[in-house]
C-alpha cells in the first residue's frame, strides 16, 4: 500500500478548550500513528479566526474535518457550527461534534445546525482514545470528503 506524503493528508481542526482532552487526542494520534496534521483552537473565536484565516492564522490550511466541542469560552460550539454552516466557503467542511453532553436537546439542536455527527466524549482514557481512532477510521478510511479549498 503506497504511503501518502504528509502534505497530501487532510488537516483536522480540533476546537477544544480542555488541555487534557487536547493532550489525550494528540496521544491517540501518536498511538495509532495517525499522520493527519492536527491544529487546535482553544475557543470559538479562535476557531473562526483559523477557519477564516484572520490575524495570526492568515496562512492556516483549510481543514478537511473539524472536531468541535460544544462548551467553549468566548463563542460556544453551537455558535461556531451555526456560523460555519452559514458561510459558503466553510459550509462543506464536515463537523464531528465531540462533547460531554448527552442531552437530547443538544443532540437535536446540533443536527439542526447541520453537524455531520454527534459523539459523546467518554470519560475513560482508553475509550476516549478508541473514539479518536474510530473517527479517523470512518472519516479517512470510509468516507469520501469534499476537496479542501485553499
Amino acid at each position: 500500500m503506497p504511503t501518502q506524503a504528509v502534505d497530501d493528508l487532510i488537516h483536522i481542526l480540533l476546537v477544544e478548550d480542555s488541555p487534557t482532552d487536547v493532550m489525550i487526542t494528540r496521544e491517540a494520534f501518536d498511538y495509532y500513528k495517525l499522520l493527519n496534521p492536527l491544529h487546535v483552537a482553544g475557543d470559538g473565536v479562535a476557531a473562526m479566526e483559523f477557519l477564516r484565516r484572520e490575524g495570526q492564522h492568515s496562512d492556516a490550511p483549510r481543514p478537511g474535518l473539524i472536531i468541535l466541542d460544544l462548551n467553549l469560552p468566548k463563542k460556544s460550539g453551537r455558535e461556531v457550527l451555526q456560523e460555519l454552516k452559514a458561510d459558503p466557503d466553510l459550509m462543506k467542511i464536515p463537523v464531528v461534534v465531540l462533547t460531554t453532553s448527552k442531552s437530547e436537546e443538544d443532540v437535536a439542536r446540533t443536527y439542526g445546525l447541520h453537524a455531520n455527527c454527534y459523539i459523546t466524549k467518554p470519560v475513560d482514557f482508553t475509550r476516549f482514545v478508541e473514539v479518536v481512532r474510530r473517527i479517523s477510521d470512518f472519516w479517512f478510511g470510509v468516507v469520501t470528503l469534499p476537496p479542501a479549498r485553499s
